[in-house]
């Protein structure tokens, strides 16, 4: 509602600066207009998410390397890469299933920002080839520190809801 009162006082302002004339308008002092600018925004300004890569290593061997931002999970960087996981990510980051389970090298696993939930741990342990590093590739958010990780795509997934 606080909102709604917002939009109506600033739409009534600038219908008001609409109404005056050319030079009535030139004569007001830069700050306010400048203020009703910044009221018409109400959102932060766009920027640029940094990129960030990623490379998948498959039980055979085979590598694929993936771009994402700066704030994707893992997850989202396999979805936004077409990357075929067999069935990677069945329940869309949910946290019902174990599908997007990985092996991160333990010095990735220990700098990893956050730790594991307990529902993240549950899932986990219906994960097949569960290792000490194993995380849920949905509840990873990537940073400019995780740039270039390399994980290791277990040999089979188990889809917990199944």
């Amino acid at each position: 509602m606080a909102l709604v009162r917002k939009f109506h006082q600033l739409s009534k302002s600038i219908f008001s600066l609409n109404s005056m004339s050319n030079k009535s308008r030139q004569n007001l002092p830069v700050p306010i207009i400048h203020s009703f600018l910044r009221k018409a925004s109400t959102s932060e300004p766009l920027s640029e998410k940094q990129e960030v890569s990623i490379t998948f290593v498959r039980a055979s061997g085979e590598r694929i390397k993936a771009k994402g931002k700066v704030g994707d999970t893992i997850l989202d960087i396999v979805v936004n890469n077409e990357i075929d996981l067999d069935g990677y990510g069945a329940c869309e980051g949910t946290l019902t299933c174990s599908t997007c389970h990985l092996i991160f090298p333990k010095e990735v696993y220990d700098s990893l920002p956050d730790k594991p939930t307990d529902e993240e741990l549950d899932m986990l342990d219906l994960a097949y080839d569960l290792t000490n590093t194993s995380r849920l590739g949905c509840q990873i958010v990537m940073t400019k520190e995780l740039d270039g990780i390399e994980v290791k795509v277990p040999t089979t997934i188990n889809d917990a809801r199944a």
